[in-house]
């Protein structure tokens, strides 16, 4: 059995009651004004800036450290226009055929279609994948503990990130996501997750007119 190895916590930082207020609100502030976003511009965006936005989402805490998770970044406008082709016939039958009404009735304030155009238009897209189990070196099965906890945290940064950079993003599921795995070659032991769209956006982007709850509603203090 491995011993547990430790090192001292030297890279915490505390700061002062006052300016904890102040940055908790701020930053409160600041992520108030982030909006999923599905009209993008095609302006490009740096490299290094979607490394980093991956680095960073590679910080989160995961089920027994196993890092269960892999993020594909698509670029390559074939690719991307092969996704765009996969993910609309997924949309067109589950709308046709296997959304319920109830469904369909929650998500019409969004105005969403069948049609995804940012699936192209956007610079990158950033497939996440989470990784049910990992291989060892001799084929043998490694199981990942609390996978879908894991990548949703690691999602979550990801999307922070591309906010406080300036940026903005869409999370976007197709109804069936198999074919990711086959367009992007990945591996059985990987599920997707979802897509996030990200660039900059379009001149005349619009989002739906919605208001979050407020703290009463979702947090309960005893």
């Amino acid at each position: 059995m491995t011993k547990p190895r430790f090192v001292p916590l030297s890279d915490y930082h505390e700061y002062p009651r006052d300016e904890m207020i102040q940055r908790a609100a701020t930053f409160y502030a600041d992520m108030q004004r982030r909006r999923s976003v599905r009209s993008f511009s095609d302006r490009p965006v740096p490299h290094e800036v979607i490394e980093n936005f991956l680095r960073a989402a590679g910080t989160a805490p995961s089920g027994a450290h196993m890092q269960p998770w892999h993020f594909v970044v698509v670029a390559d406008p074939a690719v991307k226009q092969q996704i765009q082709d996969a993910a609309e016939e997924q949309e067109r039958q589950f709308y046709s055929a296997r959304f319920s009404a109830e469904w369909l009735e929650a998500i019409r304030p969004l105005g969403t279609t069948t049609h995804k155009p940012f699936l192209t238009t956007a610079p990158y897209l950033i497939v996440i994948f989470a990784q049910r189990y990992s291989l060892s070196p001799d084929g043998r099965k490694i199981g990942h503990y609390y996978v879908s906890e894991s990548v949703g945290i690691a999602t979550g940064i990801l999307i922070t990130a591309v906010h406080r950079a300036g940026l903005v993003s869409l999370t976007y599921t197709p109804s069936s996501t198999r074919f990711l795995n086959e367009i992007l070659g990945r591996p059985a032991n990987e599920r997707p997750y979802c897509i996030l769209v990200v660039g900059y956006p379009s001149d005349d982007a619009v989002v739906p007119d919605l208001q979050r709850k407020p703290l009463e509603q979702i947090a309960t203090f005893i």
